[in-house]
């Protein structure tokens, strides 16, 4: 495993050269990029570009563990309205390209948000129909999609998202694990568990039920050891990227909290 952090939280500012050798010196051996309106890179940065990127964090040292659709506007596959799942599926076939181009093996996406107007069965049929149709897409470019679990009131239990990605059906597409997240509704290492073979990349972050916070790693609710216990059962030897914010603990402190993580 390598320590990691993901760019949604590492100031906008860092051009790709100071995003590579700031997180070098702060302790991170991995980065999770976001793919954004404006940075690096977008949807529309080019091969030559890519491939430049790749073989400078290699010079650095820094494996571009994955990446993150994160632009504007938000890819939405439960909507009911059809011409937003269009251009959602555009968008992530778009982003699978890219990573493919500078080296990296998984893309997160976050599903969308149940609402008065998108009942909960309809998101189900509406998400699962579209991830199936992407599925040979997905399989032909040979990048995972990775689907995150955000607080959206949809697939809410280990089971439940376990049955639909099974219902999805494709080697390639399947869970980002956040450990924070999954706080909330229940115990984070029974996700891992139950989940298994479907998790494909891992976040790292510690939630506090009594306040509904997010602590330093370590000092709320997520038993670290437990879930290290579980993703070592599984077999799972990629990164642990960060998503703990510079506000909630300076990044340096957070990369040798990974480290005591790592060793439990």
């Amino acid at each position: 495993m390598k320590v990691g952090i993901s760019c949604i939280i590492t100031p906008q500012e860092w051009s790709f050269s100071e995003l590579l050798a700031n997180c070098r010196k702060l302790g991170y051996e991995a980065v999770e990029l976001a793919i954004r309106n404006q940075g690096e890179p977008t949807l529309d940065t080019g091969p030559s570009r890519l491939a430049e990127m790749a073989a400078e964090a290699q010079t650095a040292g820094i494996e571009l563990a994955a990446v993150v659709l994160s632009g504007e506007p938000r890819v939405d596959i439960m909507s009911n309205n059809w011409d937003v799942r269009k251009a959602s599926m555009e968008a992530i076939e778009r982003g699978l390209r890219v990573a493919q181009g500078i080296g990296i093996d998984t893309m997160l996406i976050t599903p969308g948000r149940l609402g008065p107007d998108c009942h909960y069965d309809d998101a189900y049929f509406n998400a699962l129909t579209t991830l199936r149709k992407l599925a040979p897409t997905v399989e032909e470019i040979g990048v995972n999609l990775a689907v995150e679990y955000v607080w959206n009131w949809f697939l809410t239990s280990p089971l439940e998202y376990r049955r639909f990605l099974d219902d999805v059906d494709c080697a390639q597409i399947g869970f980002y694990f956040d450990s924070g997240n999954m706080a909330i509704q229940g115990y984070p290492e029974q996700w891992v568990k139950i989940l298994g073979r479907h998790i494909k990349k891992v976040h790292l972050k510690d939630f506090r039920r009594s306040d509904y916070s997010w602590p330093p790693l370590t000092e709320g609710d997520v038993d670290f050891s437990a879930v290290m216990a579980e993703l070592r059962r599984i077999g799972y030897d990629g990164p642990l990227l960060s998503e703990v914010a510079e506000s909630i603990a300076p990044f340096e402190e957070t990369a040798a909290a990974i480290r005591r993580i790592m060793a439990m």
